[in-house]
C-alpha cells in the first residue's frame, strides 16, 4: 500500500471503522529518511492510536535500529514487512525476498522484538512461490520470536496479485500458532470478509485494494461481522462529504504541488467506484488536467454536486 496508506488515508481509514492503519513502507536505512517522502512517512501528529509504523529491510541491526527511533517518535506497534511482492523491493532481499531465508527472519524478528517495548507484528505471504510454502514455518517461528500478531497475504510472492487468494494455508497457520492471524488478500466484501473467517479462523481481515476509492468498506464490514446484517447505505451527500474531506486533508499534508498530483489517483479510484462506466472517462480526465489545489477542489465539488443532485437518495457501498 505504498503510495496510499499516507496519514490522510490512513484517518480517514480509522474514521469509518478501520481498527488499525499502518503507515506506508519505511525502509530500515536512516540514511534516507532526510527525503520529504520519508519524513512525511514518519509523521503522526493528530493520528489516532495505536499508531503502527511498519518498517522494510534485511539488516537485523538496522530493523532494530529503526524500530527504535520510530517508537521513540511515537510508534505504538512496529510491523515487519516481509509481504511486499514488488522487484524493487526484493530486488534488495526485502519484502516477501526473506521467506527464502528462514535464518534470516528468525535473525531480524529476535532483533527487533527485543529492541523495542511495544508490540513488533508481522506480515507475509504464503511463501515464495507455490513449490516453496512455508508460511507455516515463518508462521511458528514469529511466534517463538514473540511476534505478537501476523498477518498473511493468501498468495505467494510470485503470484503477485494474479488468479485468488488462496485461504488454506492461512487456515493451517491458525491451527498451529496461538497468536492472533489476520487473513489478507481479495477480500473485496463484508460477505467475503465473514466467509474468509469461517474457513479460515483467523482472528480478523486485513483489506488493502478494497479500500481504494472506498474507504466506507470498514464500516460495512464491521457492521455484517457484528449483527450480520449489511449496512444501509449511506446517502450521496455523505459520501460527497467524506471525499471532499479527504481532498482537503490531502491538500493540508502535502501542500500545494504534492497535493494536487497525489489526489489525483484517488479522485481516479473514487469515480471508478461511484460513477457509471460512461461518465468516468471524461470526469477522469477533467480532474486530472486540473493543476491546481483549488480548481482541483472545485471541479471534484461541482460534479460530486450534479451526482448528488441526479435524483438517487442513496448509493449501494461495498458490503
Amino acid at each position: 500500500m505504498a503510495g496510499v496508506t499516507d496519514q490522510p488515508f490512513r484517518i480517514l481509514c480509522r474514521k469509518l471503522g478501520a481498527g488499525l492503519a499502518a503507515t506506508e513502507m519505511l525502509t530500515a536505512d536512516t540514511r534516507l529518511w532526510n527525503t520529504p517522502k520519508s519524513r512525511l512517512r514518519m509523521s503522526h501528529a493528530g493520528e489516532p492510536e495505536p499508531r503502527v509504523v511498519q518498517l522494510a529491510g534485511s539488516d537485523s541491526q538496522a530493523l532494530a535500529h529503526a524500530a527504535r527511533l520510530n517508537v521513540d517518535l511515537g510508534a505504538q506497534i512496529i510491523d515487519l514487512n516481509m509481504g511486499c511482492p514488488a522487484k524493487k523491493v526484493c530486488g534488495k532481499l526485502c519484502g516477501s525476498a526473506l521467506l527464502r531465508d528462514v535464518a534470516l527472519v528468525a535473525q531480524i524478528l529476535e532483533a527487533v522484538v527485543s529492541a523495542v517495548s511495544v508490540p513488533v507484528t508481522l506480515k507475509i505471504r504464503t511463501g515464495w512461490d507455490r513449490n516453496n510454502r512455508n508460511g507455516v514455518q515463518i508462521a511458528r517461528l514469529a511466534e517463538a520470536c514473540g511476534i505478537k500478531a501476523l498477518a498473511v497475504h493468501g498468495r505467494t510472492r510470485a503470484d503477485f496479485y494474479a488468479g485468488e487468494a488462496e485461504y488454506e494455508t492461512i487456515r493451517h497457520i491458525k491451527s498451529v500458532v496461538r497468536i492472533p492471524i489476520f487473513a489478507n488478500g481479495d477480500i473485496d466484501t463484508a460477505q467475503k470478509a465473514r466467509e474468509v473467517l469461517d474457513f479460515t479462523g483467523a482472528d480478523g481481515v486485513m483489506l488493502g485494494r478494497a479500500s481504494h476509492g472506498a474507504p466506507w468498506i470498514f464500516r460495512s464490514v464491521n457492521i455484517y461481522l457484528a449483527a450480520g446484517i449489511t449496512a444501509s447505505a449511506l446517502s450521496r451527500a455523505e459520501v460527497r462529504d467524506i471525499i471532499l474531506s479527504h481532498l482537503a486533508s490531502l491538500y493540508a499534508f502535502y501542500g500545494e504541488d504534492s497535493g494536487v498530483r497525489i489526489a489525483r489517483k484517488h479522485l481516479g479510484w473514487y469515480c471508478e467506484q461511484l460513477l457509471p462506466d460512461s461518465a468516468v472517462k471524461g470526469t477522469r480526465q477533467s480532474l486530472m488536467a486540473a493543476a491546481t489545489t483549488s480548481a482541483q477542489f472545485a471541479l471534484a465539488d461541482d460534479r460530486l454536486e450534479d451526482w448528488v443532485n441526479e435524483g438517487h437518495t442513496l448509493v449501494r457501498l461495498p458490503a
